[in-house]
């Protein structure tokens, strides 16, 4: 069985754009604090339409806030 996993850089965007909270991206991204807390975990993986919500918030494009990384066969 494949293993895949999706890693995220928001943690590092937030701070990278003047320390945002969790609750001004949250805003941004029209969903709650605990939703972006579970992203930065890697415990939840966005849907498409949120992960560009997201993206849109930093001003870049999606492959710079999430990363796909494909396990061994």
């Amino acid at each position: 069985m494949e293993s895949a996993k999706l890693q995220n850089s928001i943690r590092r965007l937030r701070f990278e754009h003047g320390e945002m909270t969790q609750q001004k991206l949250a805003d941004l991204a029209r969903v709650t604090r605990q939703t972006i807390a579970a992203l930065e975990a890697s415990r939840y993986n966005p849907s498409l339409l949120l992960a560009m919500r997201i993206a849109k918030a930093f001003g870049v494009p999606v492959e710079n806030v999430f990363q796909y990384e494909e396990g061994p066969k």
